[in-house]
């Protein structure tokens, strides 16, 4: 299969039928209560007129999704956890809004007819329902990392056997895609995604064996969830990232990088052959990427700071420390091991970090953890070709089962 620009990212406009421009966007946000969630629903607040919320989903979260619900005067809301449906019912009740739950619910919400679908339900949790939403053939704003971490061939497949338009939500994949701007693929030599370093960016390793959650969860410029912040503090997050762009953008493994970059300004770089380098600048605010995989390819204005480079003063690169830092490394290794392995790489780096935040396991040991899971993967014969979904969930799960041991093992 030839990789070109547009074998993911933007891969078609979407077909909006009858449909004209002046009518509202059919809009489903999956994982409405999360911080990509809240960032999508305040844009949609300032501009009402302009979108009409079909479902809103949520894990646990009733009364903040009741909220949400309720204000954007959404058709149907659903909660992941069945247990949580009665107290759902009982906050929409006079409100005109269907109230469901369960796993079947959250598929059934996203296969509902939609203009773009807001995958952000964070985990292996979001993948059968953002498969779901690309089965309509419609677009995909992608903020779930795991359809391209653990599914990446599969879940394209489903994409362009539906002819849906994938847009990336995570900034710098969105600030990649504004970069490449319809180049040919033979004029790039390499992209570099940037990291802000997080908050252990000049911890020395000594000093990084004692540090807590508490520590790991102040990210020095971004508001995200629990999870991606202590995989921005340990760069693992930047690991996945690396893996995304490998399946969006028509490159190979060696042409992808990342970079230190404290002030979280540049968003990426793209290196063409002839010597030039284009690159996106932005505030570190997540409603600037949101609003364009919404409006794409129509810019809209944001109520984001706008950036004063006089005020920053100065753009400061460093190397990715490898040795504090095996995150990134990692993550292209498993891409070499090629497989399920960047699935289980996923899966093992969740359970460590649930691990880390309930304080069974030390900050330095989440790395250690999803090495050795992929060693014992490996040398237990699991590492292999996924051709379907539920293949993916199989890596996933054997992953997870895996780390658990590696956890409880004593070494």
């Amino acid at each position: 299969m030839s990789r070109h620009f547009t074998r993911a990212a933007a891969i078609k406009l979407g077909d909006m039928g009858e449909r004209t421009l002046s009518s509202p966007q059919r809009l489903t946000v999956l994982g409405a209560t999360g911080s990509i969630g809240e960032s999508t629903l305040d844009l949609v607040g300032r501009e009402p007129e302009r979108f009409e919320v079909v479902a809103l989903t949520a894990q646990s979260n009733v009364e903040k999704l009741a909220r949400l619900a309720i204000l954007h005067k959404a058709q149907v809301a659903v909660v992941g956890d069945e247990r949580c449906y009665a107290e759902l019912k009982s906050q929409l009740s006079g409100s005109g809004i269907e109230a469901a739950a369960g796993e079947d619910a959250l598929i059934d919400a996203a296969s509902r007819p939609a203009d773009c679908t807001m995958a952000a339900i964070v985990g292996a949790a979001g993948l059968k329902p953002t498969f779901a939403a690309a089965r309509q053939g419609r677009r995909v704003a992608l903020a779930n990392k795991e359809c391209l971490v653990s599914a990446g061939d599969v879940f394209l497949g489903e994409v362009r056997a539906s002819g849906a338009e994938l847009l990336p939500v995570d900034s710098e994949h969105s600030a990649a895609l504004q970069s490449l701007a319809g180049a040919e693929r033979v004029a790039v030599e390499r992209i570099v995604l940037t990291a802000s370093g997080g908050p252990f960016r000049c911890w020395p390793i000594e000093r990084l064996k004692n540090a807590r959650p508490e520590e790991a969860l102040k990210h020095p410029n971004w508001a995200m969830g629990a999870k991606i912040t202590i995989d921005s503090a340990t760069l693992m997050n930047k690991g996945l990232e690396l893996i995304e762009a490998y399946h969006l953008f028509p490159v190979g493994v060696d042409q992808l990088d990342a970079v230190i970059h404290p002030q979280s300004v540049v968003h990426c770089l793209v290196h063409y052959i002839d010597g030039s380098v284009i690159g996106q600048l932005g505030p570190p605010d997540m409603r600037t990427p949101i609003a364009l995989a919404l409006n794409w390819p129509e810019r809209r204005a944001t109520p984001t700071a706008r950036l004063d480079l006089i005020k920053i003063g100065s753009l400061t690169f460093e190397p990715v420390d490898a040795a504090r830092f095996p995150g990134p490394g990692m993550a292209k290794a498993a891409l070499r091991r090629g497989g399920n392995a960047p699935a289980i790489l996923n899966a093992a780096n969740e359970i460590a970090v649930a691990a880390f935040l309930s304080g069974g396991l030390g900050f330095i040991d989440i790395a250690r953890v999803v090495e050795r899971t992929l060693e014992e993967a490996e040398a237990r014969g699991l590492i292999r070709v996924t051709e379907t979904l539920e293949d993916v969930l199989d890596a996933d799960s054997e992953g997870r089962d895996l780390a658990r041991m590696v956890i409880e093992t004593p070494h």
